[in-house]
């Protein structure tokens, strides 16, 4: 229990924004980054000289954020915002988001995949008719990733070699480790869904921390590329539209966004993070757990390496529902 307490009330932060560095030459893409974390992340970047594309549905919105994160930094003289128009919720969308960014950049540093929902009414479901979470947290990102690769090579070719600075992040949740069902994730459930949007949360949230480690364990070596899951933290962001009831239970717990964003900015930037360390999960404000649930760890395991490999079925499974949109 010493292990979550630790994430309910972490410790001061290490890496802060003045650890962020100048991050001038570097091309960062942020999921939902118009708003709550998302927004500190970006601002973050820019502030540091960094290029960011902010990616969503709404444009009006990320119009706002690039207006407000401008001027935050009236003298800023190094970075770039821009939008780029991205539907994780339309698999048949997100290979076109892809092609106009690849027609404007030729390498990507940085994929935060920050964008998520939580709890929506139970029966939502994506444009493809999957369960709206799962959609929208994993098979959405899963598609996005594996459709950038021609881009995050191009960012490992381009970077100091072995330095693992260019990185995948998926947002994950603490909620993984104190709810998911022994094993992380039971597999027949992702084809029937139960109705319980809670469960079908807990199951997208255990699935980015599988998606991390699958995409460390088949590209890490390979490709030369760092992928982590990362707990921002508790925070009070719009990501409980869907359940105000649960931000007002837990305000105690909730802090700014500004300080779970050190979180994904740690997972990001920091050089504790190498390719010695590929497939970490981060906890608040920026440590590399090294108490992950036992079984969640024994999960993420191929059965050849001792373990149940549930995360490389969980990938399986991703493949199949998005292999006709690559």
């Amino acid at each position: 229990m010493g292990a979550q307490w630790s994430q309910f009330f972490p410790p001061t932060p290490v890496f802060t924004e003045r650890d962020v560095g100048k991050q001038e030459g570097k091309v960062f893409l942020v999921t939902g980054g118009y708003s709550g974390i998302g927004f500190e992340i970006s601002k973050a970047l820019y502030q540091h000289k960094g290029h960011v594309y902010i990616a969503g549905r709404s444009e009006e919105k990320a119009n706002q954020a690039i207006k407000a994160i401008q001027e935050s930094t009236p003298d800023h003289d190094g970075g770039r915002i821009d939008f780029l128009y991205l539907d994780l919720e339309d698999l048949s969308t997100i290979k076109t988001a892809v092609q106009d960014l690849s027609a404007k950049e030729s390498k990507i540093d940085v994929v935060w995949n920050n964008a998520g929902v939580s709890q929506p009414p139970v029966g939502s479901v994506s444009k493809q008719g999957h369960e709206l979470q799962m959609a929208v947290n994993c098979l959405g990102p899963f598609l996005l990733v594996k459709l950038l690769m021609p881009l995050l090579e191009a960012g490992v070719a381009s970077s100091v070699p072995g330095s693992g600075s260019v990185r995948i992040l998926w947002a994950s949740s603490q909620f993984m480790e104190l709810s998911a069902p022994s094993g992380g994730i039971n597999i027949p459930e992702l084809r029937n869904p139960p109705g319980d949007k809670a469960r079908n949360y807990c199951n997208s949230k255990t699935g980015n921390l599988f998606l991390a480690t699958e995409f460390a364990r088949r590209f890490g070596l390979s490709k030369g590329l760092v992928s982590a899951a990362y707990n921002p933290g508790a925070s009070s962001t719009n990501l409980f539209r869907h359940t105000p009831w649960l931000g007002v239970l837990a305000w105690p717990l909730m802090y700014k966004p500004q300080l779970a964003a050190l979180t994904a900015l740690y997972a990001g930037l920091s050089e504790e993070i190498t390719v010695e360390t590929n497939g970490c999960y981060v906890i608040p404000w920026g440590r590399i757990s090294t108490s992950l649930r036992g079984d969640l760890q024994n999960a993420t395991l191929d059965r050849e390496d001792g373990g149940t490999g549930i995360a490389s079925e969980f990938w399986e499974s991703c493949e199949e529902s998005t292999e006709a949109y690559s």
